[in-house]
């Protein structure tokens, strides 16, 4: 099979093993949370008070549908949503005291997946491929730090 070996296809192979990855220690950790809403909150705590747009646009994720991320966020208890003072059209959101305790309990755990997202691979291999990765994405790692 020629597609087996193209970067698109082992692409989505690694983001289905990241997920797999992510979803299963998020879940023995006891908590209910998605890599997508985990990036979302870490843009709301690095960025308080950012619209939702502003919060898909970090994370690279669909503009139509972060809100529905963001309303589950919200159900969890751990964003809260505001009419910006600014621009009365634009919604604000903010993490919460217990979104804080959350993303603050999981970062430690999403850390240590990392190892095993990339397990195979050396030190020197997986910073060479997170440099590569980054240089393709046109990412700043200084942004991304």
């Amino acid at each position: 099979m020629e597609a087996y070996a193209m970067a698109g296809h082992l692409i989505r192979r690694l983001h289905q093993q990241s997920t797999q990855v992510f979803g299963q220690h998020a879940r023995e950790a006891g908590f209910d949370v998605t890599s997508v809403q985990f990036a979302a909150m870490d843009a709301i705590r690095s960025h308080p008070g950012i619209d939702q747009a502003g919060v898909a646009a970090l994370i690279a994720y669909d503009r139509a549908t972060i809100g529905g991320v963001i309303d589950r966020l919200i159900g969890k208890g751990w964003v809260a949503r505001s009419i910006s003072a600014r621009d009365r059209r634009a919604r604000e959101v903010r993490l919460t005291p217990g979104g804080e305790a959350v993303f603050a309990a999981l970062l430690p755990l999403v850390r240590a997946l990392q190892d095993e997202i990339l397990g195979p691979l050396s030190p020197g291999e997986r910073a060479a491929f997170l440099s590569l990765a980054r240089k393709a994405l046109a990412v700043d790692p200084v942004q991304d730090a």
